[in-house]
């Protein structure tokens, strides 16, 4: 069973990244990393946050404030004011990296990779941030990709996209990794390159592939269970939002085209029967 996704917006981002679905706003928040943007739409009303550095994924915190990754830091951003109140240092002194691919886990944890700006080989790093403590989980990344969590908190998902392969970690009360690091996916043989995911209420990861316009939806034992298409190729990211949590949204990119057209770098919608789960709130301490 395929759905084809429709693009909802008509201002191209370059590289289009982190959708998050605020549950307190009713409020779809992504970014556009190269363009130093955050923009938020609500009821078909689209307005946009501009920043100094590079930023790219966000988590929620209460109604009004979300913690937000940038290439150097991490810090809190009121989105009914506008302030920013700086969080912790995120590599602030490599100006090589910066960060990539983000979320909350449901311990109230929020974790963000980084990686080089010009795509270096294991520049980066996957880092988690809990209640005041930065700690880095993951060295020797190059590009991280599709952090998400099982909706029992107990297993957590990640890549280095160019690897081909969706990893996977068992994780302890408190968020932390707690055990070997296995494969969950690997799709080195149908060439694909793993971007963002997300994980439904079944447990299901929905995994954007880069170059290939679509989004995967995978069983908890890897089995292929279906495909969303969209016309941007360079899909990026999913996320579940709406009041019922059944709109799925997808980020697209126009990186890496020497000539895009039209549709490349949009935001996509698609209307499913398969229930997201809300994302949890990051915990200040």
């Amino acid at each position: 069973m395929g759905v084809h996704a429709s693009a909802i917006t008509t201002q191209p981002n370059f590289l289009g990244e982190g959708p998050l679905w605020h549950p307190l706003r009713g409020e779809l928040l992504w970014f556009d990393i190269m363009n130093k943007t955050l923009f938020a739409l609500k009821d078909g009303a689209q307005r946009e946050y501009g920043f100094p550095d590079l930023v790219s994924a966000a988590g929620w915190v209460d109604e009004t404030r979300i913690v937000i990754a940038s290439e150097r830091a991490l810090f809190v951003f009121d989105l009914d004011t506008g302030t920013a109140t700086p969080l912790c240092d995120l590599e602030a002194d490599n100006h090589v990296t910066r960060s990539n691919d983000g979320r909350a886990d449901h311990q109230g944890g929020f974790w963000i990779g980084t990686m080089g700006k010009k795509f270096e080989e294991g520049a980066g790093a996957i880092y988690r941030y809990y209640k005041g403590e930065l700690r880095k989980l993951f060295a020797v990344v190059t590009i991280p990709n599709s952090i998400c969590f099982s909706p029992d908190g107990k297993i957590a998902y990640f890549c280095s996209t160019p690897d081909q392969q969706i990893m996977q970690v068992g994780l302890n009360a408190d968020g932390w990794p707690d055990g070997p690091i296995s494969v969950f996916l690997d799709l080195r043989g149908e060439d694909l390159n793993p971007d963002g995911s997300v994980v439904d209420a079944e447990g299901y990861v929905w995994n954007a592939q880069w170059g290939r316009g679509r989004v995967a939806r995978y069983a908890p034992d890897g089995r292929l269970e279906r495909v969303v298409t969209l016309d941007g190729r360079h899909s990026s990211c999913p996320a579940f939002g709406g009041r019922d949590l059944q709109d799925l949204y997808i980020t697209s990119a126009q990186e890496g085209m020497d000539v895009p057209d039209a549709p490349q770098g949009l935001l996509y919608h698609a209307r499913l029967e398969v229930k997201g789960v809300a994302e949890p709130r990051v915990i200040l301490p």
